[in-house]
């Protein structure tokens, strides 16, 4: 029996542990697209987070962080179709992606198996650019994905900052 089979349902991070952490970071906002509100039906069940102190969405920014639920085209081998399988994506940034990976974005990657559970591992398909994933958080990656969301969050705010000339308080 390997690592990742001995991790109960108990251990793993659950998509709601994971929108309440990061709902509650400042400015935070979770979008989740579903029947009706016009997203395309592929992101039906994933989740969006963005810096958006005002509380809508942004119409021209990247998400700093999702949760996907199932297998996107060209991303297959992640076998997120398994039961009760999602992915947690995040924009570490250059640093903390060569921290995690011992490589640059855009290096070459190790062949990392992108369907591992509860192990950092560059995004299957946006690691060239800085992305870092783990399926299944569980007991090995719990406080990496909360340092890495926080991050992240931190990073989407100072772009906002950047973009819009607006400050805010700590970190």
């Amino acid at each position: 029996m390997t690592m990742e089979e001995t991790v109960t349902m108990e251990e793993i991070m659950t998509m709601e542990e994971i929108i309440d952490f990061v709902e509650n970071l400042e400015g935070a906002l979770a979008v989740r697209p579903g029947p009706g509100d016009g997203s395309p039906e592929i992101s039906w069940g994933d989740t969006f987070f963005f810096y958006a102190p005002d509380g809508v969405m942004p119409q021209a920014t990247q998400p700093f962080a999702t949760i996907v639920t199932k297998n996107q085209p060209g991303d297959e081998r992640s076998r997120l179709d398994r039961p009760d399988t999602f992915r947690v994506n995040m924009a570490a940034g250059k640093e903390a992606f060569i921290d995690r990976t011992g490589h640059a974005p855009r290096e070459p990657a190790t062949d990392d198996d992108p369907g591992v559970t509860d192990a950092v591992i560059a995004h299957p398909v946006y690691g060239s650019v800085g992305w870092l994933a783990v399926v299944n958080p569980g007991p090995r990656t719990d406080a990496a994905v909360r340092e890495l969301l926080r991050d992240a969050h931190h990073l989407a705010r100072a772009r906002h900052e950047r973009r819009t000339g607006s400050t805010t308080s700590g970190r």
